[in-house]
């Protein structure tokens, strides 16, 4: 092999392994977007409620408090298993009711103690947050958290 390398054998290997590895990303790109659209969301169950819970959940920016499924702020607990939690997992009119009786009776006042702020949520906001909450708790999150509480 040459000890000089020359312009163009310094531009070929430029180009040949950037050709490489947008070749590698794009396959990369495409195997987790398949991956993530077939394992990922579970469809079947995916009603107009639970989307409208979802839209009630980032109206309210809970994310900036709350964690879910390990995701966002960890300030306040884990919501991702809080129906489970609270035993009210197959109950979705329980978990309506435990859900009502959590968000009317914030904030609590108590001293020392982080406080939710009271959101004044109709009973229908309430009940597609609580089925958004069931719903996530369907998801495979491969035992996460680690955790009950999160």
């Amino acid at each position: 092999m040459r000890e000089v390398m020359t312009k163009s054998m310094a531009r070929n290997i430029f180009y040949g392994g950037s050709l490489f590895f947008i070749l590698i990303f794009l396959g990369l790109s495409a195997h987790s977007h398949r991956y993530i659209v077939t394992t990922s969301t579970d469809a079947e169950t995916l009603t107009e409620s639970v989307v409208a819970g979802k839209h009630v959940w980032e109206r309210h920016a809970c994310v900036n408090c709350h964690s879910i499924l390990g995701e966002g702020a960890y300030f306040a607990p884990e919501v991702g298993n809080v129906m489970e939690r609270w035993g009210v997992l197959d109950d979705p009119e329980g978990a309506f009711v435990a859900l009502k009786g959590w968000m009317e009776a914030q904030p609590t006042g108590i001293e020392g103690r982080r406080q939710m702020p009271q959101f004044n949520l109709s009973d229908e906001e309430i009940r597609n947050l609580a089925d958004f909450l069931l719903w996530t708790n369907t998801i495979d999150t491969q035992d996460w958290p680690p955790n009950e509480a999160g």
